[in-house]
């Protein structure tokens, strides 16, 4: 299927920022575990890749990815430690590659889940400066559109909102969007229709959310593609541990691989 992707002024495809935001306008979308394998499938492309966890009350990349941070946000926002210091590593697969770079958040997490405009403001500062020593560096943010959230997004150079074809996840990314570009308005995120049942499906799906952003907000946001609906997903998930090193081949994997590219490229290609 086509890859949808938007254009420069002179009509060609746009690259993703070398800093992007991961959102989705509700929980149980997949959201983390796209971020969790866009970070693999960058870091595989030679890209030194770093994974933040910018859930700022409900953080689980470590838990998703059977880490033991020795630090997370919550450190960094007190002062503790830097968010250097914070790191964690993923390892990469058995071809040893698609390794990354994690920052935890903490669930639960008081601190965070109610941090103010400034302190949202010092902390999207705080990993824009982390991400200098990265090619490519991805905030897996909170699901929903409240203020530090959407904080965070604008603060990126890009935004991909992950979705499903279900009608509340299309309301609730269409919620997400509208209030990004109040803050931003030239706003344009890439669109990821994520565990799909099949192509007719997600297709739709893109197709009436698109519609629905140009009669209302005067725009068309850019497909970057769409990830099969895969059995290997929630296993991977219980098995606390990474998609591609869980399951290297499986139809997630090469769909989100896929993604990786074009997002790198700014290339349009046909979806197999």
């Amino acid at each position: 299927m086509k890859q949808y992707f938007s254009t420069t002024a002179d009509d060609q495809p746009r690259k993703a920022g070398s800093l992007l935001a991961i959102a989705s306008g509700k929980g149980g979308v997949g959201k983390t575990v796209v971020a969790g394998a866009l970070a693999s499938a960058f870091a595989a492309r030679q890209e030194r890749t770093l994974l933040v966890d910018g859930d700022l009350g409900m953080a689980n990349i470590d838990v998703q990815l059977g880490l033991d941070p020795r630090g997370d946000l919550s450190g960094v926002m007190s002062g503790q430690i830097s968010l250097a210091e914070a790191v964690s590593c993923v390892a990469g697969g058995a071809d040893m590659t698609g390794g990354f770079d994690v920052i935890a958040g903490r669930s639960g997490s008081a601190a965070l889940a109610g941090l103010d405009t400034a302190g949202a403001a010092r902390l999207a500062a705080g990993i824009a400066a982390a991400s200098m020593t990265y090619d490519r560096t991805l905030i897996d943010l909170a699901a929903g559109a409240d203020r530090a959230t959407i904080r965070l997004a604008a603060a990126a150079d890009d935004v991909v909102l992950v979705m499903s074809d279900e009608p509340t996840s299309l309301t609730d990314a269409y919620a997400f969007v509208k209030l990004l570009r109040l803050r931003d308005e030239g706003a344009a995120p890439f669109i990821i229709v994520n565990n799909a049942p099949d192509k007719a499906s997600a297709e739709m799906a893109y197709a009436s959310f698109a519609r629905t952003c140009e009669s209302f907000l005067g725009f068309r946001p850019p497909l970057a593609g769409i990830i099969r609906r895969d059995s290997n997903v929630p296993k991977a998930i219980r098995a606390q541990t990474a998609l591609k090193t869980f399951a290297p081949a499986t139809p997630a994997i090469r769909d989100i691989e896929a993604i990786a590219g074009l997002l790198a490229a700014g290339a349009e290609s046909a979806y197999a």
